[in-house]
């Protein structure tokens, strides 16, 4: 009671004392909340240090963007030119391909392969024979330790007009025997070998989720007679909400950061009117093409708009559904 007396004195005494006052209180904090946590700051020096010396410095590097960058000059010493090189990109009348196809093949992809892995997961968690559940955990996670060269392979071997089962397959229906020459099946071939690839990966992030929810909930459905179904709409999908608005957040914050080897390997003079992607460009004109500036200015630019597609995603769904990353 004297100390808050004492406190309601001193406060009219003038604006400038209180941070005065607050100073030494703050820094006496620190050093105790120091002392008694100094193992957890300790073990926090390395990945801050991985981040600011492996993620932090080397965005500096992006100010080549603005500069018409010269090898011999370096990096500080070449000449500023603004927004040049992003106008530049924006004139070229290949830009806007590039954003449609990046755009249009990544959000094809988040919206076949986010919802399998959670339909995956609900259905693996109702499975009661464990053998039955393993298998097809195993066989559906396998295909995620795969390298991205190996996959390729795999399905230009598939697609292969001259050796490849389903060129015949195909041409038994009379469609095209040769998928990865066709523009218009380049999309369908990269999703869907993706969601192949990385859906078990993937549920198993679910499945843990579905791992803390409480028992007794299915307790009481049981006990009202709840089916299988109804339990999964009203307990299990509830339950993971939190988790799958997290990994959707994720997934749309690098909807533009679409993979480039997969789609590189992919590409072929043929199809390359839906292949050809802002990563595969930036490729070409970065280290082929030596125009480093340029290819940093259309890196920027898709890492700005990712981010405000993360941030967008992140407000609308803590409005919506109260859940976000921050």
């Amino acid at each position: 009671m004297t100390a808050v007396l004492d406190r309601q004195v001193a406060a009219p005494s003038g604006p400038s004392e209180a941070p005065e006052a607050s100073g030494p209180r703050l820094r006496r904090r620190l050093r105790r909340r120091l002392r008694r946590h100094w193992q957890l700051y300790l073990l926090l020096i390395l990945p801050v240090a991985h981040f600011v010396i492996f993620s932090y410095i080397p965005m500096a590097n992006n100010v080549i963007a603005f500069k018409d960058y010269n090898v011999v000059a370096g990096i500080w010493g070449s000449p500023w030119v603004g927004f040049e090189h992003f106008e530049r990109f924006f004139a070229n009348p290949v830009a806007w391909d590039l954003i449609r196809n990046t755009l249009m093949l990544s959000l094809y992809g988040f919206l076949a392969g986010f919802p399998i892995p959670v339909i995956l997961a609900l259905a693996l968690n109702e499975v009661r024979l464990r053998f039955f559940k393993r298998t097809v955990q195993l066989v559906t996670y396998a295909p995620y330790f795969l390298s991205t060269v190996i996959v390729v392979s795999m399905l230009i071997l598939i697609f292969s007009p001259r050796i490849g089962f389903m060129a015949d397959f195909l041409g038994f229906f009379g469609q095209d025997a040769n998928l990865l020459a066709d523009p218009e099946s380049f999309r369908h071939v990269y999703v869907w070998s993706d969601v192949w690839q990385t859906a078990g990966y993937s549920a198993i992030i679910f499945m843990a989720a579905l791992a803390g929810v409480d028992p007794s909930l299915y307790e009481a459905a049981r006990l009202d007679g709840a089916n299988r179904l109804q339990k999964i709409w009203h307990i299990d999908l509830p339950g993971i909400a939190p988790t799958i608005v997290v990994v959707m957040i994720l997934s749309v914050g690098g909807i533009m950061a679409i993979g480039f080897e997969k789609a590189f390997l992919l590409q072929n003079p043929l199809n390359l009117s839906q292949s050809e992607i802002i990563a595969t460009y930036t490729y070409k004109i970065g280290l082929l093409g030596a125009d480093f500036s340029l290819a940093t200015a259309i890196g920027l630019f898709n890492s700005v708009i990712n981010l405000i597609l993360l941030v967008a995603v992140n407000i609308v769904s803590k409005r919506v559904t109260g859940n976000g990353l921050w």
